[in-house]
């Protein structure tokens, strides 16, 4: 216990000059205006985060290459019935390795799904009526596709349940049933470290009506959920509120909660921290944290760790950052950006701000890190609902992955952790969503690890000091495995994001012709003959 107290204090002590500053890009063309959502997220799957803007006449895309660059296209979507007035969501639901789009507004939800190759997309809208507010994309029953939830402002909130094969059924009603609605904010997150996703819904109702009070849904993991809001001391009276930061504020392994003031009909009961207790409970700590000193209101909140001292804050209206100070106090400090999503764009291992028609870069500083992103094969693409942590000479640090947090954009889906001043990672471990555990031993800091559910990541691996690895990506033909005859093994097998086994061989390892696959996103897995699996994804394209 001494030692974790002192490893505290020696973070806290480095805050003051941990904090970062931002410099603004205004060369991208991006487009800007009040009515547009945004997402700073990997659309096809190249590991690259790229710019999503939408409003109700168009959709465009700036994919990042390489070399830092965007090349945009876009698509006019005039003749959809449903509008992007609100949020937007983004996650893989057919498994094609693209990833899909959810967005509504006033009137409905539209669901844009790409095709086979990330190059074109079909509109899939419903005709019920929904008064839309925050989106996600979660798997709401376990089976190991995504569903799409989204928060009702006037009614039941309504979610569609994935057929398996990337189609959607409607339905209303167990998750948030108020007859008056008032669900703004809704966040997924595995509150009791159980293994599947909870839904904490913050909530906004004038008029004194009780469709204002916050909500805290626990998965009883059969698809159907409970309210556990009083039993877990989560009511928060009239408290109007768009959205809440979940993250493991004091590193003790489970998530608390910040709860954000919108002000909105002439509320003042100030912003709330919530720490979990880690028996189902919470305790309200806000008295004394700086939060009960801020009389800002914003329907925007949410949380990374943006100076990377391996503690996470709190962005509050684009603006205000909060850096933690390691124990349940916060500071704060005005960015002088202005971001509506969170991702690092430039790859420099600092989370960077999307802006209204700007990027504003993260400078940086000298503190440690490491950026994860996930590949599932027996769950969801994308590793939606996975817990992942880190363990160092910190102790432990957790994340859960999530489309769609805060109240109306949508964050990269690559899990970042900053570690400080150490210089080592102990390990990192996966729980997915389908209950497989991956760990990860003594990986490489201030880099990128891509981890495919059930296998070790290939470019880990060093076998008498060279690396084994894959070229070229994307490829049209064959994939070579640069030094495999270093490794004794048994087979490699192709993989399509399906899990459907494309390719096998049992001999000649050092070079696969893929040239048979259709255009799209692959994992090789790499079998040795002593039980190890080893692995790396790939892009497959036409000539």
């Amino acid at each position: 216990m001494k030692k974790g107290l002192l490893v505290a204090a020696l973070a806290c002590s480095s805050i003051a000059t941990a904090q970062v500053t931002f410099t603004i890009d205004n060369s991208l063309s991006i487009p800007s205006g009040s009515h547009y959502v945004r997402a700073a997220v990997d659309m096809n799957g190249d590991y690259l985060d790229d710019i999503v803007c939408t409003n109700s006449g168009n959709i465009t895309i700036l994919y990042q290459q390489a070399n830092g660059s965007y090349t945009t296209a876009s698509m006019n979507n005039t003749t959809v019935p449903n509008s992007a007035d609100w949020s937007l969501a983004i996650g893989d639901i057919d498994k094609n390795g693209f990833n899909d789009i959810v967005y509504g507004g006033g009137n409905g939800v539209t669901f844009m799904k790409a095709n086979a190759t990330g190059t074109a997309y079909t509109e899939v809208s419903f005709p019920e009526y929904v008064f839309s507010q925050r989106s996600n994309f979660v798997d709401i029953n376990n089976d190991g596709h995504l569903d799409a939830f989204m928060c009702h402002d006037v009614a039941p909130n309504v979610y569609y349940l994935n057929d398996g094969s990337g189609n959607l059924v409607f339905n209303q009603g167990g998750i948030g049933d108020h007859a008056e609605g008032g669900n703004y904010g809704s966040i997924w997150v595995d509150y009791d470290n159980d293994g599947d996703q909870d839904c904490f819904i913050a909530k906004c109702r004038g008029g004194g009506s009780t469709a204002s009070i916050d909500e805290l849904h626990q998965n009883n993991g059969d698809g159907t959920f409970t309210d556990v809001t009083v039993a877990a001391n989560m009511t928060n009276g009239f408290h109007q509120a768009w959205s809440a930061a979940w993250n493991d504020y004091d590193n003790d392994g489970d998530m608390d909660a910040m709860i954000g003031e919108s002000g909105w009909g002439g509320s003042s009961d100030g912003h709330k921290l919530m720490r979990n207790n880690g028996d189902g409970t919470f305790t309200d700590i806000t008295s004394g944290s700086g939060w009960d000193t801020w009389t800002d209101i914003s329907i925007e909140h949410i949380t990374y760790d943006f100076d990377n001292d391996g503690f996470a804050d709190v962005l509050s209206g684009g603006n205000l950052i909060r850096y933690n100070n390691g124990d349940m106090t916060f500071t704060e400090v005005n960015s002088g950006a202005y971001g509506s999503s969170v991702a690092d764009l430039n790859n420099d291992g600092f989370l960077d701000l999307l802006g209204n028609s700007s990027v504003y870069y993260n400078n940086g500083n000298s503190n440690n890190w490491i950026k994860i992103q996930l590949k599932g094969l027996a769950s969801n693409y994308n590793g939606i609902g996975a817990r992942v942590e880190i363990y160092g000479v910190w102790g432990k640090q957790i994340r859960d992955v999530r489309s769609g947090d805060g109240f109306a954009n949508m964050n990269s889906l690559n899990v970042h952790f900053g570690i400080g001043t150490a210089t080592e990672i102990d390990s990192v471990r996966i729980i997915w969503p389908s209950g497989h555990i991956d760990n990860v031993e003594d990986p490489v800091i201030n880099t990128a690890v891509t981890i495919v559910e059930g296998a070790d990541p290939l470019s880990l691996v060093e076998v008498a000091g060279k690396k084994i690895s894959l070229f070229p990506n994307p490829t049209t033909e064959f994939i070579a495995i640069e030094n495999i005859d270093l490794l004794d093994v048994s087979e490699i097998i192709v993989y399509s994001m399906k899990g459907e086994k494309m390719i096998a061989r049992t001999t000649d390892y050092a070079k696969v012709d893929v040239s048979a696959l259709a255009e799209g996103a692959y994992i090789i897995v790499i079998q040795t003959k002593a039980g190890e699996r080893y692995s790396e994804a790939f892009v497959k394209k036409n000539n």
